[in-house]
């Protein structure tokens, strides 16, 4: 076993490159691309071989966007902000504990100003946008993409969250609906479970999957499966698991701007990754319509 800090991204980074370079640009006649929501992990992906493969196989299954909006779990700012968008936005290393070589890393994705432009034209003049002229792509957004676009090639912007009220997010994702047919892949940025006070041990060194996290997430599976909007804006009341599986909202509300970003929220989702991290479920889905 390597030990070395990122060991597995290093070994999956030769292969991933390759198929980054391969893969098809987006064209209008792809149709749009879809919403995701996707578990987003933190420095520890860069260690999980398994995991790193999952996100950059579901990339490889779309087209190569032409531009990626993501909202993520930690950016909760109101009113309403984009960040910087100018070529080799900065990144945000908003954890602590970790080798130095994740500080280190870099993403230096392309200028993302035309896509400023669009998400804030589309937005009501009830919620006006402000541009964060040096806020740069948190680890809700840079982990996972350099997983799923390596090459670092597609431009990016992160919008913040300004509030957790499902009805609210539902109706921000159903503006950026229209971006999704000009190429833009909307990304809601969380993690299904994560109920980070209530680590043990035996998740920390077995993996234990605890029956709170178990039951949130086939809770939510089903309710997903089932285009059950109302059940998953009630979670706080309705789901099993709570509060240890979301003692806070911030990592499952990004699920609303994917499914209001999404033809029919009501729709049946594609699962693109499950099983568990940590003992947290990691379940992503994209919207098929």
């Amino acid at each position: 076993m390597n030990n070395r800090p990122a060991a597995a991204y290093d070994a999956f980074l030769p292969d991933a490159l390759a198929r980054a370079r391969a893969q098809q640009a987006w064209t209008p006649a792809d149709g749009p691309m879809p919403a995701m929501y996707l578990s987003h992990g933190a420095p520890p992906l860069f260690d999980d071989g398994p995991w790193l493969r999952e996100l950059a196989g579901w990339a490889q299954s779309l087209p190569k966007p032409r531009s990626i909006l993501i909202v993520s779990a930690h950016w909760e700012t109101a009113p309403l902000m984009l960040s910087a968008s100018t070529a080799g936005t900065p990144l945000v290393y908003d954890f602590g504990g970790f080798d130095r070589r994740y500080y280190e890393m870099t993403y230096a994705t392309p200028d993302a100003t035309a896509l400023a432009r669009r998400v804030a034209a589309a937005m009501p003049d009830s919620e006006p946008v402000y541009q964060h002229p040096r806020r740069g792509l948190d680890h809700g957004a840079w982990v996972p993409l350099m997983a799923m676009y390596p090459l670092a090639d597609v431009p990016v912007l992160q919008m913040s969250m300004p509030t957790h009220d499902p009805a609210r997010l539902l109706a921000l994702g159903a503006r950026l609906r229209e971006l999704r047919s000009e190429g833009v892949l909307v990304i809601g940025s969380g993690f299904m479970v994560h109920g980070l006070p209530f680590l043990t041990r035996d998740m920390v060194r077995h993996g234990a999957v605890p029956a709170w996290s178990a039951d949130f997430d086939a809770w939510a599976a089903d309710a997903l499966a089932r285009g059950d909007v109302d059940e998953l804006a009630a979670y706080q009341h309705r789901a099993p698991g709570m509060p240890y599986a979301h003692p806070t909202p911030d990592h499952y509300t990004p699920l609303f701007i994917t499914l209001g970003a999404a033809a029919d929220p009501t729709a049946p989702v594609r699962t693109a990754i499950e099983g568990y991290m940590l003992g947290f479920s990691k379940r992503s889905f994209q919207t098929v319509a």
